[in-house]
């Protein structure tokens, strides 16, 4: 039997995907073959098609971190999860296709709170914003947050979160509608990344004293700008370099200020820490049921139109989540 599903091939960027038929694999002990109702699409999947990202798969591959689905077949010593099961779950590629082969530890129940479409762009940038805030960052209540990038999809679920947990957040929208829109998902504050008194108004909406968290996927110029707007003993959350650029932090800054540099791959941390992960789920859960987090998605493509998806992200036209609906 074969399935469609979307190929990079070659690491010159989005115009690279093509729609190739593939035939189906047979299961392995401890696998489960989903068929994928959507596919969330993150950043990492258009720097993955440049060969930028930090896993760097070669050509010909299938790109997509996480989806969600229904179980349609289950392979031997599989016991948690039958066919007709509602599961999402995700990996470092192979989610932009009509089915995948996943290992049964890779899935999780599909919360009933949650659409197809939102279980499918819903985990990674919870995983990602629980790890920071709460594992690394240790966010409390009446803190100050600068999100960078918060009009992303990480970005909105670090917004969404740290005003759950009690936090003032501020966020940086490039546009008016971005701005509207992380102000809509809970921040108090949107500003301009692009000000040149960006540092001094964050200074100002905390009094003098300075953010507490900066959580960063973007890198570039902007991270440098952020430090500026740190207080003493701060925390510096290094997300991601959504603007394709790496910083380099002045070491002698963070020695002076007392601020923390902390390096974040959420989806690492939880493969190298079973029990880490089990507890991740398990607030996930409960945040899902009670909407926290919820996406806010901005385009909805099919498989045909995973090219332009990812071009919707290169453009920076997103709000929120780019999501890849297979069924349309």
């Amino acid at each position: 039997m074969r399935y469609r599903t979307a190929v990079c091939t070659a690491l010159t960027g989005p115009e690279t995907i093509r729609i190739e038929e593939r035939e189906r694999a047979p299961l392995g002990p401890g696998e489960v073959r989903v068929a994928i109702k959507a596919a969330g699409l993150n950043f990492p999947d258009l720097l993955m098609t440049y060969g930028k990202y930090q896993f760097r798969p070669d050509p010909p591959f299938v790109p997509g971190m996480e989806f969600a689905g229904e179980v349609i077949e289950v392979g031997p010593n599989v016991t948690a999860y039958q066919r007709g099961d509602a599961v999402m779950g995700g990996g470092k590629g192979d989610c932009i296709a009509e089915e995948a082969v996943i290992p049964a530890a890779a899935l999780v129940t599909k919360p009933s709170a949650l659409s197809w479409e939102e279980a499918a762009c819903w985990r990674a940038g919870g995983v990602t914003a629980w790890h920071a805030l709460h594992d690394k960052a240790m966010l409390t209540a009446g803190e100050t947050l600068l999100v960078l990038g918060a009009a992303g999809g990480v970005g909105m679920a670090a917004v969404s979160l740290g005003k759950h947990l009690g936090a003032i957040v501020i966020g940086t929208g490039s546009n008016a509608e971005k701005r509207a829109a992380i102000l809509a998902a809970g921040a108090d504050h949107a500003l301009d990344p692009a000000d040149p008194d960006l540092a001094a108004r964050a200074k100002e909406l905390t009094g003098g004293k300075g953010c507490d968290v900066v959580f960063d996927p973007v890198g570039g110029d902007l991270s440098i700008t952020a430090t500026r707007a740190i207080g003493w003993g701060g925390r510096f959350l290094i997300v991601g370099f959504a603007s394709g650029t790496t910083p380099s932090f002045p070491a002698n800054h963070a020695l002076i200020k007392g601020y923390s540099l902390m390096g974040l791959r959420a989806g690492e941390a939880n493969r190298r820490d079973p029990e880490l992960q089990t507890r991740t789920t398990v607030e996930l859960r409960k945040l899902a049921a009670a909407g926290i987090m919820r996406p806010h998605i901005s385009h909805r493509l099919p498989l045909d139109q995973t090219r332009e998806a990812l071009l919707v992200l290169e453009r920076r036209e997103a709000i929120g989540r780019v999501v890849i609906c297979i069924d349309a």
